[in-house]
């Protein structure tokens, strides 16, 4: 049987500083969590990989579908890198509070430590709150010497980089780069396949039991960046009925791409899988000539590699995020 766009069950995930924005904005079917902060929409993350809700794939997850179809799914290069291991964790997030302020590890130190991949991400802001901000970098250059000084003064916010923050900015957070998604911001969020996060400062939080949540300072000194930098949001320009990229980096490519008439997509030059994140209105796939699938806001869409030439059909004006490896 041939490929086809796949849709992959949520994976819900309740967080102290969740809300409802993913339920309520997204239209995501969340019944049984009150504080959602997270929807892995794909994942191969161990113990929570992604599984197949649509077609004769149906309840196969994503690594055994990679195992089976190979290059098919994600492309030869891709497969050839990779394996079975899907290269990307894709999600929304919805910070009802603000997030930790943390780190991730580069490839080479998370590699050492966790025998994983590093983490670089990036932020793409699908909602905002008036006076929302994140935190993203310092706000001058330090020293180590001087990190560690306020983070025992309890004085870290100091020489962080507050931003302020409105809808469709986006952040590329490589890693290594100190930062923080703050209340009030719904967002979507593209990054390699890890789940090492290095916790720095929980704004003195605690849980209902009284308790603060773990640590880890010594592991976040090694990996931090103490650059500075004097733009830390991405310029970029969007052009209606066209792909406009995002994000050009080694682990990903990003692409916003707002349109309100058919779009032909030719992806035959491209080794590789393609993802698309409906982030506003609702738009169908035409592929394989005369099939068809229906994709509504809040839904995201793995693409084959095989699949080369479809066409995108919206039912309004709609705004996708679209993402692929480019090796």
């Amino acid at each position: 049987m041939n490929l086809y766009p796949l849709k992959f069950k949520p994976i819900y995930i309740e967080k102290i500083w969740g809300g409802t924005k993913i339920k309520t904005f997204l239209n995501k079917n969340i019944s049984n969590i009150d504080n959602c902060g997270e929807s892995w929409e794909i994942s191969c993350v161990k113990n929570n990989i992604s599984v197949v809700e649509n077609g004769f794939l149906k309840d196969n997850n994503l690594q055994e579908i990679i195992e089976v179809y190979m290059g098919d799914i994600v492309g030869d290069t891709v497969f050839e890198k990779f394996g079975d291991e899907f290269p990307l964790l894709i999600k929304f997030i919805d910070a009802n509070d603000n997030l930790s302020v943390q780190v991730h590890p580069n490839d080479e130190l998370a590699q050492e430590r966790h025998n994983t991949n590093g983490k670089t991400e990036m932020w793409y802001i699908i909602n905002a709150e008036k006076g929302a901000q994140l935190i993203s970098g310092f706000n001058k250059e330090i020293s180590k010497t001087t990190y560690l000084k306020h983070l025992k003064n309890n004085t870290l916010t100091e020489i962080l980089n507050f931003e302020d923050v409105s809808t469709d900015d986006v952040f590329f957070i490589p890693a290594g780069r100190v930062h923080a998604t703050g209340k009030g911001i719904l967002l979507a969020e593209i990054q390699q396949t890890s789940d090492v996060t290095y916790r720095i400062f929980d704004w003195n939080r605690k849980d209902a039991n009284g308790k603060s949540r773990e640590l880890h300072t010594d592991l976040a000194v090694d990996a931090l960046d103490f650059s500075h930098h004097n733009n830390y949001k991405t310029k970029y320009t969007k052009k209606i009925n066209k792909s406009s990229n995002l994000i050009n980096c080694q682990y990903f490519t990003t692409n916003i791409l707002e349109f309100d008439k058919e779009i032909e997509k030719d992806y035959n030059e491209l080794d590789s899988f393609v993802i698309y994140m409906c982030i506003e209105g609702s738009y169908s796939i035409k592929y394989n000539e005369n099939n068809e699938i229906k994709i509504s806001k809040g839904e995201t869409v793995l693409l084959p590699a095989v699949l080369e030439n479809i066409l995108l059909m919206p039912n309004e004006k709609t705004k996708l995020l679209e993402v692929y490896l480019s090796l």
